[in-house]
């Protein structure tokens, strides 16, 4: 089928590519860009003052199947994807049962070729049963199609298998995903350590439960050589800990979520569990330092975290509710609302980081709309207004502490493969 999509704003950062022009799509690729195209296709779309863009990925998605399917199944997360402009998202291994096979991989591949209306690529638990003392089949996994491996809701406690884990992960040339969290200093926390924590009498979690394993995992990766990623950065000291590794020529990524950027811990105020996630939301200091983070390169990517829960597992006590909230219907506007409406970075830099550098991470031919690339876009209109409603979402989970927050720029088309997947609110 062929689409062409006339008078949009291309955004492309992959190739320093930012005018109006044409783009022809042909058998699932880009076929030309250029101004003015006049040739015939089946649909042709009208992007005048939209942008069209390279699509989005996700590299940190909970998808939850199997097992945790009232939550959320790998169909209903893929459309909530294309609905926030995501052409391709990773999903993490903590399934019941975890994914750490080859059969694990492989499951999560052909489920979402059947299911799924966006690319998903599996990641890999690092250990077996995600219990820490066992590694899973590394090899195996990345064979298959693993994209990453991570132990994500977790830290690996154990640094011996983790630094193994990280040699094989250079091996097999994937990266490794790190959840950075000390237990024993979370030590049953809720919510940021802070005087709003003490205000509230909710138990704190503090900034060092994240920094102590950032830098270990630095450690580690610079001992073995491992491409590290740093997931859902939070603190200051994070941000200082990676940069420096930065500076120092180390191969490490670092990624932060819009609730990270957009929210700090006074939200919480309200008891509202939908503030509640891993890592909490910090200091105005800390957001304040991954917004410039974002701003400066040290944080490469944006990511969602999209952690779907059932409005059981969150309308109850704060200390007992579900850790995580949804992120895959929000980030796009959050990003043109904080970071570029906020001048933190450019409409360039946020398509970046939230297409070009993802790709580059995963080593996937994507990111890019040069002509021969598959043809994953996404059009937004960026002068949409609008308040978000999570009643709208085609995830499972409304879990959000956005609801009603005023935002610019809205998913008007997805294109996944050539192939319309949305379309004005609408799954094709």
């Amino acid at each position: 089928m062929k689409i062409l999509i006339k008078n949009g704003r291309i955004i492309n950062p992959a190739s320093g590519i930012d005018k109006k022009a044409d783009i022809l799509i042909s058998d699932g690729k880009v076929e030309k860009i250029s101004e003015n195209i006049e040739e015939s296709a089946e649909r042709t779309i009208d992007a005048a003052g939209k942008w069209v863009v390279p699509g989005l990925i996700d590299v940190h998605v909970h998808l939850r199947e199997p097992g945790f399917e009232y939550k959320e199944t790998i169909a209903t997360g893929s459309y909530a994807a294309a609905a926030g402009g995501y052409t391709t998202i990773c999903c993490m291994p903590n399934t019941k049962p975890v994914v750490d096979s080859e059969i694990m991989v492989e499951y999560i591949k052909l489920k979402a070729q059947r299911e799924a209306v966006v690319n998903v690529l599996p990641i890999g638990a690092i250990t077996k049963g995600q219990k820490g003392e066992e590694l899973a089949e590394i090899g195996k996994m990345a064979k298959a199609g693993a994209c990453a491996i991570s132990e994500d809701g977790k830290s690996v406690e154990n640094s011996g298998i983790l630094k193994t884990a990280m040699s094989y992960s250079k091996m097999f040339d994937i990266p490794v995903f790190s959840h950075c969290e000390d237990k024993d200093l979370v030590a049953g926390g809720c919510m940021n350590y802070s005087a709003q924590s003490q205000i509230m009498g909710l138990k704190g979690i503090s900034n060092d439960s994240e920094d102590v394993i950032v830098a270990r995992d630095i450690i580690l990766a610079k001992s073995t050589g491992a491409r590290l990623h740093i997931c859902h950065v939070s603190t200051k000291g994070a941000v200082d800990l990676i940069r420096y590794a930065k500076s120092q020529g180390q191969n490490v990524s670092a990624e932060i979520t819009p609730h990270h950027f957009t929210l700090d811990d006074t939200a919480v105020d309200s008891y509202d569990a939908n503030t509640k996630m891993n890592p909490p939301l910090r200091s105005k200091e800390d957001v304040e330092a991954v917004r410039e983070a974002l701003e400066d390169g040290t944080a490469d990517i944006i990511a969602t975290d999209h952690a779907p829960h059932s409005s059981d597992e969150k309308n109850c006590e704060y200390e007992k509710a579900a850790f995580g909230i949804v992120g895959l219907e929000t980030a796009l506007p959050l990003g043109i609302t904080v970071l570029v409406d906020g001048g933190y970075i450019t409409e360039n830099q946020l398509i970046e980081k939230m297409s070009v550098n993802p790709a580059k991470l995963l080593g996937i031919k994507k990111g890019n709309l040069s002509e021969g690339f598959d043809a994953d876009i996404t059009i937004i209109n960026p002068d949409t207004q609008y308040s978000i409603d999570s009643s709208t979402f085609l995830s499972k989970g409304k879990n959000t502490p956005f609801n009603g927050y005023k935002v610019r720029g809205k998913v008007e088309m997805t294109i996944v493969g050539g192939k319309i997947v949305f379309e004005k609110g609408q799954i094709k």
